[in-house]
């Protein structure tokens, strides 16, 4: 279980969830026998309702690992939408480029390799989702670059945000990981206390952070 709620709350919302076919299916199975991280059932359900909700053309992903979550952001996205996808692991790159052709969408889904931050500091579109799955301690330091590459109305969806509950509780850190749980308090902190964006955390999975601009007009 994941430490952020209740064992049975999580049974259960993960319980009514309807099983995938297909390729992702396929996809769920191998990163469970190779111990590749893809995003929670409950959380892929999550990303599935948002994509839906804003059907953007654009989407920056920070973190691709296989694939699995740009390709079911691709398949609820407006028609035709651009992927871009960030990996420095080549062997995880190998995966999704494979997965990304068994669906046909390796012209719609770009990886670009290497670090995150080198990579953000370079990039000059804007992006109508910004999804924040990479270097969990490192949120903090992506959020300027993700802020400034953000469409005026775009969202940043960030995972793992409560981080098996240790950002939430001291009682439940382990001490390897006290650098990754302040950081992500701070990030918690900067999406929430900034008078410009509005955040809500919603303990889901390992934690989900929705950050997006206020309406001027408030």
């Amino acid at each position: 279980m994941s430490g952020i709620t209740f064992d049975y709350i999580e049974n259960y919302i993960r319980g009514v969830i309807p099983e995938r076919d297909g390729l992702l299916k396929e996809m769920e199975t191998f990163a469970l026998e190779n111990n590749v991280p893809i995003v929670q059932k409950e959380t892929a359900q999550f990303l599935e309702v948002m994509i839906s909700m804003k059907k953007p053309k654009k989407i920056l992903e920070l973190g691709t690992a296989i694939g699995y979550s740009s390709i079911l952001m691709y398949i609820n996205a407006a028609k035709n939408c651009n992927i871009t996808t960030i990996e420095r692991d080549e062997k995880m790159i190998d995966f999704a480029k494979q997965f990304i052709n068994r669906s046909n969408l390796s012209q719609n889904i770009n990886i670009l390799q290497g670090d995150c931050l080198d990579i953000l500091e370079a990039l000059e579109d804007k992006y109508d989702v910004i999804f924040m799955d990479a270097g969990k301690g490192h949120y903090n330091h992506f959020l300027p670059h993700c802020l400034r590459l953000l469409a005026e109305d775009g969202v940043i969806i960030a995972d793992n945000v409560l981080f098996r509950g240790m950002v939430a509780s001291d009682a439940l850190t382990v001490r390897r990981k006290i650098t990754i749980v302040k950081r992500m308090r701070k990030y918690i902190d900067i999406v929430s206390n900034d008078e410009e964006l509005i955040t809500t955390v919603i303990p889901m999975g390992d934690g989900i952070a929705v950050t997006m601009r206020r309406n001027k007009d408030e």
